[in-house]
């Protein structure tokens, strides 16, 4: 079995679909499970803006646990401290999903919480997250303006009740988060790093990588997502909790990675997102995947371009002899080049501040 599996491409139903069926997830359901499934639905944006869950990712995981025989299913999100929970299920597509598969949709602002102990600190949590069998979590990958990266381990925000949102930024965001996380163990972790947003959680700027990761360590995929955007992983305090807390390892030489599709990964098309557009003059781009890029754009948005050559990056450099700098594996044949398949954006920066 693989640590992380990750899958590329447009049809992010079917992509989701097979990564579950590639991590044999069937083999770990019973016919008479509850399970709660937990998108990231902050705000009542459209996904395509880079804040929330496709849901379509969410569409393909309830065919699946139908498929294996599950029916008993619920999607469980509260949105933000002043937005409507049922606003965002509404513009975001998942009113219709759940008329559609018949899945209950549950408000966690609604809900009666229950107090747990941990590290320390007492935190109300809500009754749906606690009461199923199994919890699915389904996080957007994407920059954030207070602790830099959410993801996995953040997205359980959503299963508090507001009072306790509010609180958690009163104790400074990150140790409650990290305890949070010791009382509410999803088993499941489904990751959209379709088009995270470069930097704020409200979305606006995002950044297109065409990418599903699946995995059952929320540690190690925030770790890993983390150096794709940008960021070590040390640089996020409760991530860096987390790990003491023994709740998972960090993405590592030895992390076991199964990558399906990647011949399909989609030429990039980010053109039109004023913010990629800045930065794109930074780059001489042939043929670029979009998950490579992404981690390009996610680089350059994070270290100071007073003066830089253009960075080539893309499958048409592949085999070639170049001068100056190059990014991912296609351009190997440049002066200097970052390794990777797709590269990390942490990796990127370091080459940039070592220039």
């Amino acid at each position: 079995m693989a640590d992380i599996y990750i899958n590329y491409g447009t049809n992010l139903q079917e992509m989701t679909y097979e990564l579950m069926r590639e991590a044999d997830i069937a083999s770990k359901l019973r016919p008479d499970m509850k399970i709660g499934i937990k998108p990231n639905l902050v705000v009542s944006r459209p996904a395509d803006e880079g804040a929330t869950t496709h849901p379509e990712i969410v569409e393909g995981i309830i065919r699946y646990l139908k498929d294996a025989g599950v029916h008993d299913i619920c999607i469980l999100e509260g949105a933000w401290v002043g937005d409507s929970t049922e606003q965002a299920f509404r513009n975001c597509g998942y009113t219709r999903l759940a008329e559609k598969y018949n899945v209950r949709l549950i408000d966690t602002k609604r809900d009666n919480a229950v107090a747990k102990e941990s590290k320390g600190l007492t935190i109300k949590v809500c009754e749906c997250a606690v009461s199923v069998d199994y919890l699915i979590n389904v996080p957007v990958l994407k920059g954030h303006c207070q602790t830099g990266v959410t993801c996995c381990l953040k997205n359980l925000k959503g299963c508090i009740p507001d009072s306790e949102k509010r609180r958690f930024h009163t104790l400074g965001l990150h140790k409650p988060i990290a305890a949070l996380n010791a009382v509410l163990r999803p088993s499941l972790h489904i990751v959209d790093s379709v088009c995270g947003d470069l930097s704020f959680e409200e979305g606006g700027h995002p950044v297109t990588a065409n990418r599903i990761m699946l995995g059952f360590d929320p540690v190690l995929l925030d770790s890993y997502g983390a150096q794709l955007i940008g960021y070590k992983p040390d640089d996020i305090g409760y991530l860096r909790m987390a790990k003491d807390y023994g709740l998972g390892k960090y993405f590592d030489e030895d992390t076991k990675i199964v990558e399906l599709n990647t011949k399909n990964r989609p030429v990039v098309n980010n053109k039109h997102i004023s913010a990629v557009s800045r930065l794109s003059k930074y780059i001489e781009e042939d043929s670029a995947c979009s998950a490579c890029y992404a981690s390009l754009i996610y680089a350059l948005d994070k270290v100071s371009l007073i003066k830089i050559e253009k960075i080539k990056i893309g499958q048409g450099f592949k085999g070639k002899k170049l001068n100056g700098l190059g990014v991912g594996q296609c351009t190997s044949g440049c002066d200097k080049f970052v390794k990777g398949c797709p590269p990390k954006a942490s990796d990127i920066i370091e080459m940039l501040e070592n220039i």
